[in-house]
């Protein structure tokens, strides 16, 4: 381990902060190993041997979007061809029902930026599914979509949270983040939420009681300060106003999108962005290695690389797979639990809020 590493070791044995120097040194290093061991021994503080786990349901209300971000292959337009679709409140109530027998413990409703549906309309689909299901969870909408429900209402942000806040919304997803540098956005996604409008939401939210998880789309356009900053962006609003649950770092999948000239992301990549995500967010608990994103055999390894957290059994996700995702779009909660017990872990399902529900 050369001298610089083995200061920034000592620095996080000793629980001092690292600072973007730090991180820009970390991505440049070529010692995956040592990165890792350092990672692996935060999440053993903050986690012990627990890898978390919840079962849930993906209710992906829309595809039709006013966005059309570039590294998108989800959204479509409203009179397209790529097969738009749009769910009523009583087709999204009756995708999410459907699951309850699976013994879900949250509905995960997230959706694109509809040109002409109401507000009403999404308070509609969170007020029925809390109503009949007072005990599912309710985690919803991205910033974006907080941020794009204020424009099309005239609502503020903290009233729309207020309001779907009571018709149930429990908690709130961390997409939309992307890469917090507003050049690249205006490029890449200039029709939403820039960086401020992001980090904003998320501030109100917690400030309502909403806790919430946060995202950052890699591999695209953006360099590796970018990303430090990005985490240093994050960590600075846990510090101010805490409610973060976990920190999810997205690998870009270029497939069917504006961007499928840039290739996918390496393992080598994926790997060190989870362990540099944990060292650098050292005011974050949980760490999240998306399975459905970066595979089961490298969401397996990175449990080596800091991470605590695969995700859910998630039952029929669409968004990441319309960008070439090849897993499965669900596996069975036994499956989940073979998959943290072969990675010599402990397997624990959680409630959305991180509360256990049972340790295998």
């Amino acid at each position: 381990m050369d001298k610089r590493l083995q200061e920034i070791g000592e620095k996080v044995k000793q629980k001092i902060r690292l600072n973007k120097e730090d991180g820009v040194y970390l991505y440049h290093s070529d010692d995956l190993l040592a990165i890792g061991a350092m990672a692996r021994t935060k999440k053993i503080e903050a986690s012990q041997r627990y890898v978390y786990f919840n079962v849930n349901r993906h209710i992906n209300l829309t595809n039709i979007c006013v966005s059309r971000c570039k590294f998108c292959a989800f959204g479509v337009d409203e009179n397209g061809t790529s097969g738009p679709y749009v769910m009523s409140p009583e087709e999204a109530f009756a995708f999410g029902a459907e699951a309850v027998g699976y013994g879900i413990t949250e509905f995960h409703v997230v959706s694109a930026l509809h040109p002409s549906k109401p507000f009403d309309y999404y308070v509609e689909v969170v007020k029925r599914l809390h109503e009949a299901y007072p005990q599912i969870h309710i985690q919803g909408f991205t910033a974006v979509e907080i941020f794009y429900f204020a424009q099309i209402s005239g609502l503020s942000v903290r009233e729309v949270l207020s309001t779907l806040k009571e018709a149930g919304l429990g908690s709130m997803p961390g997409g939309g983040a992307e890469v917090f540098n507003d050049d690249i956005r205006r490029e890449l996604c200039p029709r939403k939420a820039m960086s401020d409008d992001w980090l904003r939401v998320h501030q109100t939210a917690h400030e309502l009681g909403i806790k919430t998880n946060c995202t950052m789309l890699y591999g695209h356009v953006e360099s590796i300060e970018d990303r430090v900053d990005h985490l240093m962006r994050l960590r600075e609003l846990q510090d101010t106003a805490p409610g973060f649950q976990s920190f999810i770092p997205l690998p870009f999948l270029p497939d069917n999108t504006r961007l499928s000239h840039i290739g996918r992301t390496s393992a080598l990549d994926d790997l060190k962005t989870m362990a540099i995500s944990r060292l650098m967010l050292d005011n974050i608990d949980h760490i999240k290695a998306f399975w459905i994103m970066l595979g089961i055999p490298l969401a397996q390894i990175a449990l080596e690389f800091g991470a605590d957290d695969l995700d859910g059994t998630v039952i029929e996700e669409r968004i990441m797979h319309s960008a070439g995702a090849n897993t499965e779009k669900g596996i069975d909660k036994q499956a989940i639990v073979e998959l943290i017990r072969e990675s010599g872990y402990t397997p624990v399902e959680r409630d959305t809020l991180y509360n256990i529900i049972e340790i295998f």
